[in-house]
Parts: C-alpha cells; sequence; structure tokens
C-alpha cells in the first residue's frame, strides 16, 4: 500500500509519512546532543574563575535587578536558580526527541544521575560548590525539556492529522 499524497502549501506533492521528517529530527537531536554535553560539562566543571567568564550573566542580570530595588542577595541565587533549570531543559528535550520510545521517567533519571555526578565531581573541585539546589534545579530542567518535547509531538501528531485526506 502506498502513502496518501498530497500538496504542500507552495504546491509541492510528496508523502505524508511521518517516519522520514521524525527521523531527521531524531537524527539532529543525537548530532546536537553531543555538543550540548561537552559544554554542559565545560560550564559546570571548569574553575570558577574560568566559568564565570560564562555563567557571569547570572550575577549581571541580578545586579541590573537592583535597580528595581531587588537586593543582590535575592536576585542572585534566584537567577542562579532559573539559569541552573534554563541548563538542563535541552538535556531533557533532546534526549525525548532523539529517543521518543525512551520512558519520560527514565530521562528524568537519566537528568537526576548527570546532576548528582557533577555535584559530586564539584565536591572535589577547590573553586566549585556543590549544592542541592542545584541538583533539584538541574532536575526540574530536564522535566520541562522532556515537557516541551511532549507538547511539540502532540503538536505535530495534530498538524499531521489536519494533512491527513
Amino acid at each position: 500500500m502506498t502513502q496518501p499524497r498530497t500538496a504542500d502549501r507552495n504546491g509541492r506533492t510528496g508523502s505524508l509519512s511521518p517516519s522520514r521528517g521524525l527521523r531527521n529530527l531524531q537524527l539532529w537531536s543525537r548530532i546536537l546532543l553531543a555538543p550540548y554535553l561537552v559544554a554542559l560539562l565545560l560550564v559546570t566543571l571548569l574553575p570558577g574563575a574560568e566559568a564565570a567568564r560564562v555563567t557571569g550573566i547570572v550575577a549581571t542580570v541580578a545586579t541590573w535587578l537592583g535597580v528595581f530595588g531587588v537586593p543582590y542577595d535575592i536576585a542572585y541565587p534566584i537567577m542562579e536558580f532559573l539559569a541552573n533549570i534554563a541548563l538542563f531543559v535541552p538535556f531533557g528535550l533532546l534526549i525525548a526527541v532523539a529517543w521518543p520510545t525512551v520512558p519520560r521517567g527514565r530521562i528524568v533519571a537519566a537528568g537526576f544521575a548527570t546532576s548528582g555526578a557533577i555535584e559530586l565531581v564539584q565536591l572535589m573541585l577547590p573553586t566549585r560548590f556543590s549544592t542541592l539546589s542545584d541538583l533539584i534545579a538541574n532536575t526540574l530542567g530536564t522535566v520541562i525539556g522532556c515537557a516541551v518535547a511532549v507538547l511539540f509531538a502532540g503538536y505535530l501528531r495534530r498538524r499531521r492529522r489536519t494533512l491527513e485526506p
């Protein structure tokens, strides 16, 4: 049985098979995962002074919030927590897209384990600080990344249904 054919908005016809587009998305997610993990390790394991060059934006934003009356001592930990969440969103997103059959709970567990390993290594580095809040924020980032992948997959399914004859 052949795949149904339809025209896109430019009048081109093609197969409605989602497998080709999905395979490309999975492939790109797997490819992007490697440089992301390298960057993650560099940001989290570089000596404190070197990492500050990359993560200095947290202090800059915390200082800037002082203009709006938010004390630096309050703004900095909040911004650092949010930055740690943002740091792990790609972890959950890329893995969930790259391997869509892996249960989301396992992806979250992998994010937790990765964050835990980073925090354990940071315990041994004299210029780094290991905190429970980092572990929580990183795991939350993984959850958010998985949720984005689930929402995106739902969007693609709905879109595909509207294209089917």
